[in-house]
């Protein structure tokens, strides 16, 4: 007997993932691959997180601080909020889903960018919302068509800043203009994954916002910057109301206990935050001056990857450098998107790339 689910779940394009390094080894007869493509930290974690990790082991046999206290308590302390203004989540993926969850009913509209951050949509259909995706305009948010976009059945609007897959941001004059036409009682997420990463002077100050008693949500992780990717932590700066409304739905222990650990030493490790941010600074600067070098269109980033324009079959091109050892992100069409790495990698990846434009 057929299984009955909702049209709405029955028509969501799973997340994929990606080949672990090992498998696309195996396949394809290669070794000393490099994976340039789910904009990791290749510096790794912070050492103080890892020096925090065989202790933290020790108590597994015990379930997780089910409020995430003391880490709640550190990052209040270090953005200057209340505790009861932040929420853990399971990577900042799981709050987005809190956030549908919490704030969608059957046929509420949610104002998002396209392209952008893939979750937005699979959570907006599985909470059974409406989508409603504005184009990028010139590869950033097209906020003035944004706004337009809202209506009376508006519930949320996502703003990733940086970002994903373009690496693009959007201004603190932009912002401004934009939330001045958004009402009031709209929640809007501003996903902001890559903000450490950010040199641009003139990005928005969404703590300032939040600050000020807007309904923002500001979005953070210590999957990037932070290189925890693996433990899935991060956490979201809003008001307390909303953090009680999402705490209603939000699971126990939801975080886990080495996750929380780990975070809270990354959160004071400065000099590793400060060394990723001019690896990558640096290297930004390089993969762009190379790709454009050979010809190819780059779209300026404030994140820690790079949207390009291969001006040919993109997955074709995404193939050939996987029979190199070196895994980039196809989303489509002519683009590929590749994580800034270390030096020597990045360096590995310009001589594949040259090799399959060649061939």
């Amino acid at each position: 007997m057929a299984i009955r689910i909702s049209p709405d779940i029955a028509g969501i394009t799973p997340y994929s993932p990606g080949k672990p390094i090992e498998e696309l080894e195996r396949e394809f007869g290669i070794t000393d691959s490099i994976k340039l493509a789910s904009n990791e930290n290749p510096r790794g974690p912070s050492p103080k997180a890892l020096a925090v990790l065989g202790e933290a082991a020790k108590t597994l046999n015990r379930y997780p601080d089910g409020g995430g206290h003391y880490l709640r308590r550190a990052l209040a302390d270090h953005w200057k909020v209340s505790p009861d203004q932040i929420i853990l989540g399971n990577g900042s993926d799981e709050i987005i889903t809190l956030l549908t969850k919490t704030f969608l009913e059957a046929g509420d509209e949610a104002v998002m960018a396209d392209p952008s951050f893939v979750v937005y949509k699979i959570d907006v259909t599985a909470a059974h919302g409406k989508l409603v995706q504005v184009p990028l305009y010139e590869f950033r948010h097209d906020l003035p068509a944004m706004a337009k976009a809202v209506t009376k059945k508006t519930r949320l609007v996502f703003v990733c800043n940086p970002n994903n897959p373009t690496g693009t941001y959007v201004t603190a004059a932009e912002v401004s203009a934009f939330l001045q036409a958004i009402p009031p009682d709209v929640i809007v997420v501003f996903d902001e994954a890559y903000y450490e990463y950010v040199t641009a002077a003139d990005y928005p100050d969404t703590l300032a916002i939040l600050k000020a008693g807007r309904n923002v949500v500001l979005l953070r992780t210590f999957s990037k910057i932070y290189g925890l990717a693996g433990l899935r932590i991060g956490y979201g700066l809003t008001t307390p109301e909303i953090v009680q409304h999402l705490n209603r739905i939000r699971p126990p222990f939801n975080t886990n206990s080495l996750a929380q650990k780990a975070a809270l030493a990354a959160l004071s490790d400065e000099t590793h935050v400060r060394e990723s941010r001019r690896v990558n600074t640096e290297g930004l600067a390089s993969l762009t001056a190379r790709l454009t070098a050979l010809g190819l269109h780059v779209v300026p980033s404030q994140a820690n990857f790079l949207y390009f324009d291969v001006k040919q079959d993109g997955k074709a091109l995404f193939e050939a450098l996987l029979k190199r050892g070196v895994i980039v992100r196809h989303l489509g069409g002519t683009f590929l998107r590749v994580t800034v790495g270390l030096p020597q990698e990045n360096d590995r990846f310009i001589t594949a790339l040259q090799a399959a434009l060649a061939s």
